[in-house]
């Protein structure tokens, strides 16, 4: 992790926030309950962040002295009395307000993809690739929406089933709204091995494996974090908690290990777990879909940010007991890490987080699981959420090998154990895919 900021440069920080959070025009609304604070919080080691994250707030940078996350008053009080030092404290709801018409990014970040521009541009590739690729809805979320994931494989049967027995690999990406570069990376990438579908390695991982790419989970989630032309920090999906607050983090709704630490029973929680395990459509959905697929071997989520790759447990200190598993989660994580300059580590280092996607689907299916936290590094929370549009390339090209990796690694994960370069990886040369023609609006 980052080392501490100075007295100076932290100084600089605080003001750079706090001029992020209290962006004036909002539109006025009638203002739903829910975590308006944004604090500091000091906390020395993951046991400390995790005490922090079991009073509901979401901790979304972790320094080397602190964190940052989201609360409400009475979790600032309560971190208060138990004797944590918050060290900034700021207003965030002036940045947040209503929806408008629209569902847009501001102008400078026209280049991400709203779920319109998302599902066309899923289409787009589908059709361009119809011999190998199709698009297919695997549910829909609490507003109605399409689940929208794309399944490539070269077999038609297997296009048209949407079963195979070649070994299969999951990416999923906007479990939480408002991590929009999470979703562009994996839609990059269905893009890139497509275009690229005839170079030779590209082309023998194509033959072999089961591919599937679900870039926008939380769609409502997301629509709404983008709809007043503002950003809204929004985190979760948009389920009518039925008490004046929204929302469900669908990252904690997940049934392994659901509730045991790491997140909240308080509605207002950006943490909030809901009443029980996969109680929101949209996991009930993802739950279905891969239990469906038992040729699965490997599943990445895309979240952000901090530059990390991530794997089991999250929901415990403990290390994962098979030790050929923990094995294989480290070295694949050392690996990757050499690659994308990212900081591999389990999960519950940074602090506990239970029901999350990776700890259920390693857990509950024995699928090879990482969590990557993409770009930009821990900057105390500043723009860590909507680092721009220019991010998006670094944070494509850091994970294009990794990426690969993974889907070459998805018939054997174990593979990985021997110490042996993977074959491709040794003469793969990344081609220059014409981005100016798939970015057009």
């Amino acid at each position: 992790m980052s080392a501490a900021p100075s007295a100076a440069v932290r100084s600089a920080l605080t003001l750079a926030l706090a001029s992020v959070l209290l962006t004036s025009g909002a539109q006025a609304a009638p203002r739903e309950l829910r975590a308006s604070r944004f604090v500091q919080v000091r906390a020395a080691d993951k046991f400390e962040r995790s005490r922090i994250a079991n009073t509901g707030i979401s901790i979304e940078a972790v320094l080397s002295d602190s964190v940052w996350g989201f609360a409400t008053e009475k979790m600032v009080d309560s971190l208060k009395s138990s004797g944590f030092k918050v060290m900034g404290n700021f207003d965030a709801s002036v940045a947040r307000g209503g929806h408008q018409d629209g569902f847009d990014f501001p102008a400078a970040d026209a280049r991400y993809h709203n779920y319109t521009e998302m599902t066309s541009k899923l289409k787009f590739i589908a059709q361009s690739h119809a011999d190998i690729a199709r698009l297919s809805s695997i549910g829909k979320t609490l507003e109605g929406r399409d689940i929208w994931a794309l399944h490539i494989n070269s077999s038609p049967e297997a296009l048209a089933s949407r079963s195979s027995t070649k070994p299969g690999i999951i990416y999923v990406a906007n479990h939480h709204a408002r991590e929009h570069l999470s979703a562009e990376v994996p839609l990059m990438f269905a893009q890139h091995i497509l275009t690229n579908r005839m170079q030779p390695e590209i082309a023998a991982l194509l033959e072999a494996r089961d591919i599937w790419i679900v870039p926008m989970l939380n769609a409502d989630g997301v629509e709404h974090d983008i709809a007043t032309g503002r950003y809204q920090y929004w985190r979760k999906n948009r389920r009518n908690n039925g008490d004046g607050t929204f929302g469900v983090d669908l990252n904690r709704n997940y049934g392994f290990q659901w509730g045991t630490g790491g997140s909240s029973n308080d509605t207002s929680s950006d943490v909030y777990m809901g009443p029980n395990p996969f109680s929101e459509p949209e996991t009930q959905v993802f739950k279905a879909f891969v239990e469906g697929l038992p040729n699965v071997k490997i599943l990445l989520s895309f979240h952000t940010f901090s530059e990390l790759i991530l794997y089991p447990w999250g929901h415990t200190h403990d290390t994962i007991g098979k030790q050929d598993d923990l094995r294989v989660h480290e070295k694949m994580a050392r690996t990757m890490a050499a690659w994308n300059g990212y900081v591999p580590q389990q999960s519950s280092d940074l602090y506990i987080a239970s029901g999350d996607t990776t700890d259920w689907s390693y857990g509950q299916l024995g699928i090879i699981s990482f969590t990557f936290e993409l770009s930009p590094r821990n900057t105390a929370g500043m723009g860590g959420f909507y680092p721009g549009a220019k991010i998006v390339d670094k944070a494509f090209a850091d994970n294009l090998k990794p990426m690969l990796y993974l889907l070459d690694l998805a018939n054997d994960p174990y593979r990985a154990l021997t110490n042996r370069p993977t074959g491709f990886l040794k003469s793969y040369v990344q081609p220059q895919p014409e981005l100016s023609q798939f970015w057009s609006r």
